[in-house]
């Protein structure tokens, strides 16, 4: 299924750096391959930049403070919007430099506005093309193996605690199933929308109540450090369960007597900062958990999602020291009703 198209979000920051770099290369490749001989390309830039910067810059700035209201217009009519705004500011900077400034342009000013109209559609094209490669709908195979995630032997383990239970404490055995459902849920939930931060963490806190009952609480040593945390903010959905999963497999499963596994969300500034950090053994039982570093798959797909929605102002990274393997995310705040990315 196709998602819809949407037009970019002109208030991130990766959209603004790519609009400015990708417009500059452009331009680059027509000067070096379409432009009059006769002259040195790098004269021909430095001579084009009185009349290509200026308005690219102010376009930019005129759809960020136009954002709000593109947001809620249709895709078509949006287009529209933004390459009428382009023409427009390539055309009047064009009358003001030749009547204001009194420097000589070539072209006309029509000349000028369709130039900046067909630069304006190649990059929302390339903005497309970006959404579609990146989105989760057309990467089922992708979304298919994160919820492989959660693994046959665990659904099966979990079961199994479930069997016990049911005649020595009938409640905590259904308190069980509950979480299962909930995760499951999760698994079959819309990749491309966002849910608030407190849905995430109940849907964490399921994942690790089912584990310690099946390791045991003095093997898996869960801390929550979550009491600053924004639960409206919007993340993107199984964002928490695959890195804890990660720290559970990779580092108290290993180890005999169990690990420490911590879940740290705060905000800084209009940040959002999620640690997921477990403890390693000594020796070289920590190195081998360590290169091992977890499910490279989930963090991929998990740095996708994290792109789709957030681009350049959304970053997943792990490192570890001699003791300790952390995975930290860093995502910009936002708060509101669960949206979509094809909204």
């Amino acid at each position: 299924m196709k998602p819809p198209a949407t037009l970019p979000d002109f208030r991130n920051l990766g959209v603004w750096l790519r609009i400015l770099l990708l417009a500059q290369a452009l331009r680059l490749a027509f000067v070096v391959l379409g432009g009059p001989g006769g002259q040195p390309w790098l004269e021909q830039l430095l001579q084009q930049s009185v009349r290509f910067d200026p308005p690219l810059l102010a376009t930019v700035l005129l759809l960020y403070l136009l954002q709000p209201l593109l947001a809620r217009t249709s895709y078509r009519r949006g287009l529209v919007l933004v390459l009428l705004l382009a023409a427009s500011v390539a055309a009047l900077w064009h009358v003001a430099v030749e009547q204001g400034l009194g420097l000589a342009l070539a072209g006309s000013a029509a000349h000028s506005a369709s130039v900046a109209a067909l630069l304006t559609g190649a990059l929302l094209f390339y903005f497309d093309w970006r959404q579609q490669r990146l989105s989760p709908a057309l990467a089922e195979a992708r979304l298919a193996a994160l919820q492989a995630r959660i693994r046959p032997h665990f659904l099966f383990n979990s079961l199994n605690s479930v069997l016990a239970l049911l005649r020595r404490q009938p409640q905590q055995a259904e308190a069980v199933l509950h979480d299962l459902a909930d995760l499951y849920r999760a698994l079959l939930s819309d990749a491309r929308t966002l849910v608030p931060l407190g849905q995430e963490l109940a849907l964490a806190r399921a994942y690790i109540e089912i584990e310690t009952l099946r390791l045991g609480a003095q093997r898996l040593r869960m801390q929550w450090r979550t009491e600053h945390a924004p639960l409206q903010a919007l993340v993107p959905p199984l964002l928490l369960q695959p890195l804890l999963e990660n720290a559970v497999r990779y580092g108290v499963e290993p180890a005999p007597e169990g690990a420490e596994v911590s879940l740290e969300v705060y905000l800084d500034g209009s940040e959002l900062r999620l640690f997921v950090r477990n403890t390693l053994a000594p020796g070289p039982l920590a190195a081998a958990a360590a290169a091992a570093g977890g499910n490279h798959m989930a963090l991929g797909n998990i740095r996708e999602r994290l792109q789709l929605h957030f681009d350049a102002e959304a970053q997943i990274r792990r490192y570890h020291t001699d003791c300790e393997h952390v995975v930290l995310v860093r995502l910009p705040l936002r708060k509101g009703a669960a949206e979509s990315a094809a909204e």
